[in-house]
């Protein structure tokens, strides 16, 4: 994460970074990508997963659940974890449990090896999000740092748009195990940077001793009950569920250690104190804000091309991955605007652009493909960029330089956090929504009306009965009304966006005439 604006040295500032400190970047941005791609590179293979390893669809959807739960609860973990084991120790250590996981779900050929793969997949590669700014905050002097910042900036945003286009093609070229054994050389080259490029260093075994262990059990069962709550309750019908209802009962027993921990621990896991700053609550408003956008987008568009416009995976990744192409083309320009745009106006500028990106979206017909989202898929990865990037920078400069390895946590945290909210709502909202417009759209049916009686009378001669009649009747209000609860869902996105905007008004412009440091 970017790290407080202080006056340095001219010395420091003057240092340059060489081949092995890019190395090490190199390693840290590989490993950010990675982590951030597998979330959703099995999302276009599920439906072949499912028939291969036998599982139903509701019993699929925990293929993708597990991993992001255990990104959540591990993320938050990570600043304590890194001071246990030392920075490349703990990376090295991560990329090998990462690479053998993926290779577990590679090999899967039942659903409960697939979960523990993709569960361990989450817990070691959640591992690498943060501590990609660590490394370019101990590595890049502070006059590179933008460009280091830029370029995991980047890798966030990316990731969640090229993992549904890469499974896609993978499975239709060659097999869904391929988007799983993709990982694994790029885990030895990542593995190797981190050998050459990171220093090595002694791990504190002192920190298990001294560790938060009311607040490390606290965020296990608290974030990861919460977080399945939220992606099933919808699917068990919430809590006319004892799933549910028993789950949610333990993540407030987990909430509740995670508040005795911040009060009774010499160093709280996560630095939740933090909050109190009225900068970075804000921050970490806007990130769970930020995270309803960036995933909640790249789930809506695929489900509305394949369910209306009739599309295959690969087509609909491709619709999504347009919105990665402005952070592939503004990563050479990210560095200098950090240095001179104002950070208030370049995340009010990239909210207000997300804003109108989904706005535009609310319009789409039956008859609307993948052409409709050019546009605004392109304005959606242009507000993603300024606002991630940005959002990024302010995090870490709303707290002292000693908090911000908790402050880059918590806001990576906030944001898939606020993802998993998101997609829960909409999922939510399009059943809701789309029962509330059918029922709608066959009360406003005029039988009196002669157009509606000849209308009708058509369809009795095309299908020769009336049951025939009404079930096509039946199934055209029915895909209208869901075309409407797709609009509604690009509106919730919309005024989610908006509502955070005014939040930018908290944030307080970097100082001027000092470099960056980050730590």
């Amino acid at each position: 994460m970017p790290a407080a604006v202080l006056p340095v040295p001219t010395s420091v500032a003057e240092r340059r970074a060489s081949t092995r400190d890019w190395l090490a970047v190199a390693a840290g941005a590989i490993g950010s990508f990675m982590a951030t791609l597998d979330i959703s590179i099995v999302n276009s293979a599920l439906p072949t997963i499912q028939g291969e390893i036998g599982a139903s669809a509701s019993e699929g959807t925990w293929i993708a659940t597990s991993y992001l739960v255990a990104e959540i609860v591990v993320i938050p973990l990570t600043g304590w974890l890194e001071r246990v084991f030392g920075l490349r120790r703990f990376l090295l250590i991560a990329a090998v449990l990462f690479t053998g996981f993926s290779v577990l779900c590679g090999f899967a050929g039942d659903l409960t090896t697939m979960i523990i793969g993709r569960t361990g997949q989450g817990f070691t590669g959640g591992a690498m999000i943060p501590t990609a700014m660590t490394i370019i905050a101990t590595r890049l002097p502070p006059s590179q740092q933008p460009i280091g910042t830029a370029l995991f900036g980047s890798t966030v945003i990316l990731g969640p748009v090229f993992g549904p286009l890469i499974g896609g093609w993978l499975t239709e070229a060659m097999s869904w195990h391929y988007a799983f054994f993709l990982n694994v050389p790029i885990c030895l080259g990542l593995m190797i940077f981190l050998l050459i490029g990171l220093p090595s260093d002694r791990p504190n075994w002192s920190a298990l001793r001294e560790a938060d262990w009311l607040g490390i059990a606290g965020m296990a069962i608290g974030l990861g009950s919460f977080t399945v709550v939220l992606e099933e309750g919808h699917r068990e019908q919430w809590f006319d569920s004892a799933l549910i209802t028993q789950l949610s009962a333990l993540a407030i027993v987990g909430f509740v250690l995670i508040g005795i921990g911040q009060l009774t621990a010499k160093r709280p896991v996560i630095r939740l104190a933090l909050m109190r700053q009225r900068q970075f609550a804000s921050v970490i408003v806007m990130a769970l804000a930020t995270g309803v956008v960036l995933y909640g987008a790249s789930y809506v568009i695929p489900q509305f091309l394949a369910g209306i416009a009739g599309y295959n995976a690969m087509q609909a990744g491709q619709v999504v991955f347009l919105s990665g192409l402005p952070a592939m083309l503004a990563m050479p320009l990210l560095p200098i605007a950090m240095k001179y745009l104002d950070v208030r106006v370049a995340v009010a500028g990239g909210f207000l652009l997300m804003a109108f990106a989904t706005w535009i979206n609310n319009g789409l017909t039956a008859a609307s493909a993948g052409s409709e989202f050019t546009i605004s898929q392109l304005i959606l990865g242009f507000g993603q960029v300024l606002a991630m990037i940005f959002l990024n920078q302010a995090a870490i400069s709303a707290v002292d330089p000693a908090d911000a390895g908790d402050a880059s946590g918590l806001f990576n945290a906030a944001r898939n956090l606020g993802g998993s909210v998101g997609l829960a709502v909409l999922a939510t909202l399009r059943d809701e929504r789309t029962e509330f417009h059918r029922w709608n759209l066959h009360s406003g049916v005029q039988w009196n009306d002669i157009q509606v009686q000849d209308y009708f009378s058509g369809l009795v001669s095309q299908f020769g009965s009336l049951d025939a009649a009404y079930q096509a009747l039946d199934g055209t209000i029915t895909r209208e009304a869901v075309v409407m609860a797709f609009n509604d869902s690009f509106t919730f996105i919309t005024w989610v966006i908006v509502t955070a905007v005014s939040l930018t008004l908290f944030l307080k412009p970097l100082p001027k005439g000092g470099a960056m440091v980050m730590h």
